[in-house]
Formats: C-alpha cells, sequence, structure tokens
C-alpha cells in the first residue's frame, strides 16, 4: 500500500461552503472511491485555504484513473471545480502527490 499526500488550495471566501460539501458527499462518491482504491482516505484545510489530501492505494494511477471512469466523480468533479483557482480544471487532475522523505513505521 502506498502512501499518498497531495495539496491544493482552495478559494479563501469559499472555505465555509467547501466545508459543508464534504460533510454531505455522496453517498455514491463514497462507494466509487473505495471501489476504485482509495483507502483511509482524508482532506485538511487551513484557514488560508491550504488543502492537504492524504491517502493510501496499492496504485495511485490506477485510483484516478477508476474514479476519472465513473459518472458519479465527473459530476463532482464539476460542482467542485468552482472553489479552485484552476480555470475550470478539476481538482482530481491537479494532484500531484508530494515526496515522502520519513515514515515512522
Amino acid at each position: 500500500m502506498k502512501r499518498i499526500c497531495f495539496l491544493l488550495q482552495v478559494k479563501r471566501h469559499r472555505l465555509e461552503e467547501y466545508k459543508q460539501r464534504h460533510a454531505q458527499v455522496w453517498p455514491e462518491m463514497l462507494q466509487a472511491l473505495r471501489d476504485t482504491g482509495w483507502h483511509n482516505y482524508s482532506l485538511f484545510l487551513r484557514d488560508d485555504g491550504l488543502l492537504v489530501g492524504y491517502l493510501e492505494t496499492p496504485d495511485f494511477e490506477a485510483a484516478l484513473k477508476g474514479m476519472a471512469a465513473t459518472e458519479i466523480n465527473a459530476r463532482w468533479q464539476t460542482q467542485m471545480a468552482e472553489f479552485f483557482d484552476m480555470g475550470g480544471e478539476h481538482a482530481d487532475r491537479a494532484m500531484q502527490p508530494l515526496t515522502e522523505v520519513f515514515h515512522l513505521d
């Protein structure tokens, strides 16, 4: 299992709504994430909009491709694109894993 961490930037004026949306993630979206290999997936949000994502997966590229192939992900990403300044690009296409430099275990 690989550990993946990535950073994105949420628009500061949309932080509260972003949190609310993630308090009510669609059940079909949650199932699609599980079905495509996203495990122990967490998002952390700082007050300035820095978003830190963490997940564990056997194959990150396969997990991304699996989600990209689902209709539910297309709908979710389209709705969430407005929270980021990426010219309408979907956040899942901008996830660049950070290099892990230390792990206790």
